[in-house]
């Protein structure tokens, strides 16, 4: 059943890949653009999006695949309107990314879910973020569990999303987040929502004993292949999961200017 589940996901992901390949291009390019202040998760939920985030959920999500009742539950709950930009908001529950300036997006929604799947976190859990972007991930995360620490390279972002995450009780730091955050490690699960170039060491060295890593690697501008990682005792495992997109993993000598 779970080797079917993987195969269900992996076709999934390639269909998802093909509908966007233009469209990541494309939202990286509006992206670059300076950005108008994001929306906060004080935004109006009416029931106008609320339909639509429960159809987003039943038709791009759970018809994918999905199937932990306590994801399905997180992507219903949490408001994806409330982490676009204003001119963004008639696409908030549409299956792509979205940019949302400094050459980020915000990621596909079914992506989001899949990812946040495979890290399989349970109430408690420690759990670090590598790329925190608009909140989004973020917010999911901390649907599922009280302990979730999230680190944004670009400071403009970082500042609007620890502000938009604060009463959720997020920990957010501004840093690279190549070497993650040693402080508060070990971690149960590491989820990068950026593509490095390759594993950083740092990341899987704060992983805990039965730890779980989801992480996309490969070049830029290009398909990457997104892995799951597990720690049993000093035994560290991998397993390909399919092709995705992302933007690359910033480092701190890296330009950021928007």
């Amino acid at each position: 059943m779970l080797k079917g589940l993987r195969l269900w996901h992996k076709i999934a992901l390639l269909v998802a890949c093909l509908l966007i390949g233009v469209g990541i291009p494309l939202a990286i390019k509006f992206a670059h653009r300076a950005p108008q202040r994001l929306a906060t998760p004080a935004l109006e939920d009416d029931a106008h999006w609320r339909e639509l985030r429960l159809k987003m959920v039943r038709e791009q999500i759970a018809s994918s695949g999905i199937q932990d009742p306590r994801v399905l539950a997180a992507m219903e709950a949490v408001p994806r309107h409330a982490f676009v930009p204003p001119e963004w908001l008639s696409q908030a529950y549409d299956d792509h990314p979205l940019p949302i300036g400094y050459g980020q997006t915000i990621s596909q929604p079914y992506v989001v879910a899949l990812m946040t799947e495979l890290l399989d976190i349970q109430p408690g859990d420690k759990v670090l973020e590598i790329g925190t972007g608009s909140g989004y991930q973020a917010a999911i995360l901390a649907q599922l569990t009280d302990r979730v620490y999230t680190i944004e390279i670009v400071e403009p972002l970082c500042l609007q999303a620890a502000e938009r995450l604060k009463n959720l009780k997020v920990h957010v730091r501004c840093a690279d987040g190549y070497y993650g955050w040693e402080e508060y490690a070990p971690y149960d699960g590491i989820i990068v929502t950026c593509a490095p170039d390759h594993i950083p060491q740092p990341l899987v060295n704060q992983l805990a004993d039965g730890g779980r890593m989801v992480i996309p690697v490969g070049p830029p501008g290009s398909y990457q292949t997104l892995w799951l990682i597990q720690r049993k005792g000093q035994e560290i495992t991998s397993e390909r999961i399919g092709h995705v997109l992302f933007v690359p993993l910033l480092r701190s000598a890296e330009d950021l200017t928007p």
